[in-house]
Formats: structure tokens, sequence, C-alpha cells
């Protein structure tokens, strides 16, 4: 923990929750890698492990202080501050990245896990056995992940619940992309499109006094506030049992992590053509505002001669420096403290 911040580390943090938020919401890339590459992983795990009953006794005896030191709320407050500014500004940026320059943002992904990966392993123990088994066990599991057939959306609001569990995993877990396992649940246009559209259009209708909702703008309430629910059960229960596995098997936690970033690589990787769900007709699904929805990627080897791999290829190299600038950058920074 770190008791006292400088205005420069406030902004640093705020900083690095953007990063975090942009990286959340990109299918196959995870905010876990971002908190882990940036050097704040440990604390922002054992920050929310404080949220426990000890925790909760002190927010409703009313001990606002204790609590918010307890929790370590300073950190996790610019974390999360950092999160809802990328919300509303770095994640609209990526958007249109991603919409205009895909081949080029995957591109930079891609790098930037490479880089990731070389970060993680450099002062690891990679000629242990043990860790070895781990790094392939995670490696497996990473792989398998991204080769699975994607399921139906499914509104039950339990699964909904679920959903929200497992999908917090890519803020907890280096490598496991929350928004690629929702759309491996087949409810990622659900929850994170339509549901998100429908609190935006009911908050909309509040504020001009409209309270007439459609028995479908409800439903998606229902399933946003469940998924909610299920996001705050599994953020917090995963952090207690990573805290744990922290404390006690820290090489076993580092060599699966290790296997989890490496094998992501095969959701990022650049080269693939969008595959959509179609009727049984044959015709294209689209969801609440008309977009075509994602079923899964068809990934392919490039051409070597084409500009664009080149292209793509450059972009590779960027996202590995700045990885390595921003490890230097905090080495830089922690042989001045």
């Amino acid at each position: 923990m770190h008791p006292t911040r400088s205005l420069k580390d406030k902004i640093i943090l705020i900083l690095k929750g953007l990063g975090m938020g942009a990286a959340n919401k990109v299918p196959g890339v995870s905010g876990g890698v971002v908190a882990f590459v940036a050097g704040f992983y440990e604390e922002f795990i054992y920050s929310l492990q404080k949220i426990n009953s000890k925790a909760f006794l002190l927010l409703i005896n009313g001990r606002w202080a204790s609590f918010y030191r307890y929790i370590n709320g300073k950190f996790l407050s610019l974390l999360i501050l950092g999160m809802l500014i990328s919300y509303f500004s770095v994640s609209k940026i990526l958007d249109y990245l991603i919409v205009h320059y895909e081949l080029y943002v995957w591109g930079c992904f891609f790098g930037m896990i490479i880089g990731s990966i070389f970060y993680i392993a450099k002062d690891f123990n990679l000629k242990s056995t043990s860790n070895l088994l781990f790094i392939v066990i995670g490696i497996v599991v990473g792989v398998g992940i991204s080769l699975l057939e994607p399921a139906k959306e499914n509104d039950n609001l339990w699964f909904v619940f679920f959903c929200g569990i497992i999908g917090v995993s890519g803020m907890t877990l280096p490598g496991l992309s929350g928004s690629f396992i929702l759309i491996l649940l087949g409810n990622y246009v659900l929850l994170l499109v339509d549901s998100v559209n429908a609190l935006y259009d009911t908050m909309t209708d509040i504020a001009q006094g409209n309270w007439d909702f459609t028995p479908k703008r409800i439903r998606l309430l229902q399933v946003l506030g469940s998924f909610t629910l299920g996001s705050v059960v599994g953020l917090v229960s995963l952090s207690h049992l990573l805290a744990y596995v922290l404390k006690h098997y820290k090489n076993i936690t580092y060599a699966i992590i290790i296997g989890f970033i490496t094998g992501s690589l095969g959701v990022v990787w650049p080269w693939k053509e969008k595959i959509y769900k179609t009727e049984a007709d044959g015709s294209f699904l689209l969801d609440a505002n008309g977009n075509l929805i994602i079923d899964n990627y068809d990934r392919y080897i490039p051409q070597i001669d084409h500009l664009s791999t080149w292209m793509v290829s450059l972009f590779i190299i960027i996202g590995i420096f700045i990885v390595v600038g921003l490890e230097r950058f905090r080495t830089n920074k922690n042989a001045k403290i």
C-alpha cells in the first residue's frame, strides 16, 4: 500500500485506470494485463480483498473515514475514476479506431501482449519444471477458450448473474478477457450494448419526465441489474481467492498468468475476419441498434508481400515498445525513490 501519493502519482494512477478501462472493453484484451505491466496488480487485488465483513461493519456504523482507509480508498477511487473517464473518452476513441483502423489496432494490442509476456517472464524462473508445467497449463486453457464456439444469447437473470461473475475476470485475471468470455457466453451484445443503451435511454426519459417504459426496456434494466450484481460478487470473491493464492502460491499463480497471457495471443491475432450471427435462412441477426452481431473470428495467415502485413508488423513493434517504455518508466521511477 502507498499511504501517501504525490499529485503526479495520483495523475499517473488515473491514467492507469484509463488504460485498464479501455482494455477491458475490447474483446480479447484484459485489463488485468494493464494492471500487471503497470505494476499495481498486487495492490489492486489486495485492496479489493479488503471489501469484506469488517469493511461492511465500518460502513453501516457510519465510520466513513475508517472504511475509506481500510479498503485503500484513495487508490481504488483514483483507479475507478480513470476507468469511468475512459468509458466516456478513451474507449470512444478506441471504438473509432477499431472501426476505421481495426487491423492496426489489433496489431498494436498483439505487440503489447508480446511485450507483456517478456516483461513478466524476464525475472521469472523459467528453468523450474513446475513453473513450466503451470505455464503450459495456462497456455492450453487460454488457447482452448479462444477456440470455443459462442453460445446463444440468454437473458435468464440467474445466467446473467453468472455472466457478471465470469465477465469481471478480465479485470482480475491477466490474459482472460471478460469481453471475449461474454462473446463466448453469447451475451456480449445483450450485456454491454443493449442493456447499457437501455439505461442511458431510461435516464434520458426520466430527465424529460417520461416514466412510461416498455416491457422490453424494463427487462433490459433487470438484466443490467443482475449483471452488475454478479460483477460485484465476482470482483470481490475473485479478489479474495487471488489474494490468497498470491500469498501462498505466488510462483504458481504467476506461471499460470504468464500462460493465460500467452494463450490470449490467439484471441488478439490481428489477421482475422468477423463471423456474424445468422438466422436459419442465412440472413444476418442485428442488435437493438441495427448492428451485426459478432459470432466468432476466422483467423488466417497474412500474405507476406502485402503492404498491410508490413504495416501491421510495424504496429506490433510499436505495441512492444509501448510496454517496454512503461516498464522502463516504472523502473526509473522506483530507482529515484
